[in-house]
């Protein structure tokens, strides 16, 4: 595992947006694990990011909280997480993986319209994750593979999505380009 330091950070950080109902929060820290996994590539940063994610859009959805089932997914977040924070602060990565795990293998153990809404929410948020991930640059079929989607899932949303539409891709005017350039020279 590369980067324990800021998953533990990010793990610690959504347990406190959680007990403070602050979804958009948990968003932005699945945000800032996507930038680390881009630049490692590593499978641990990737799987929080799409879990920290879904747990972020499983929230802000009042009402899930109404669904039968609701308590029992609840639970399996907050008790996977505080075991994956734990895990990872006594060095045992194999049960850290194995607690991110079960949040995720969570919507399996409720049936019904729930079950259906969170399993949709991980495939969305994987594809998604994806994309965030090819937008640093790195190569779609690498992507598919770091987060498990198909080839043709991404590269159907990057077709519906265009990179130019992230504010990473942002270019220099051609007029400031040719100064860069001109001062260079001098």
């Amino acid at each position: 595992m590369q980067e324990k330091n800021n998953i533990l950070r990010i793990l610690k950080e959504t347990r406190e947006a959680i007990k403070n109902g602050n979804t958009g929060e948990i968003k932005n820290l699945s945000n800032q694990t996507i930038h680390s996994a881009s630049i490692t590539q590593d499978p641990d940063n990737v799987m929080v990011a799409v879990v920290v994610y879904v747990i972020g859009k499983i929230l802000e959805r009042e009402y899930y909280r109404r669904m039968e089932g609701w308590d029992l997914i609840y639970k399996e977040i907050i008790t996977n997480l505080e075991l994956a924070i734990s895990s990872l602060e006594k060095e045992d990565l194999e049960g850290f993986r194995i607690s991110i795990g079960e949040i995720r293998q969570s919507a399996n153990k409720v049936e019904g319209n729930l079950k259906n809404y969170i399993k949709d929410i991980f495939y969305k948020a994987s594809v998604n994750k994806a994309f965030k991930i090819y937008e640093h640059g790195i190569s779609s079929e690498s992507t598919a593979k770091l987060l498990g989607v198909s080839l043709w899932d991404l590269s159907s949303f990057i077709g519906q999505t265009t990179v130019n539409e992230s504010h990473y891709n942002m270019t220099i005017p051609p007029k400031q380009r040719l100064k860069i350039t001109e001062d260079f020279f001098k």
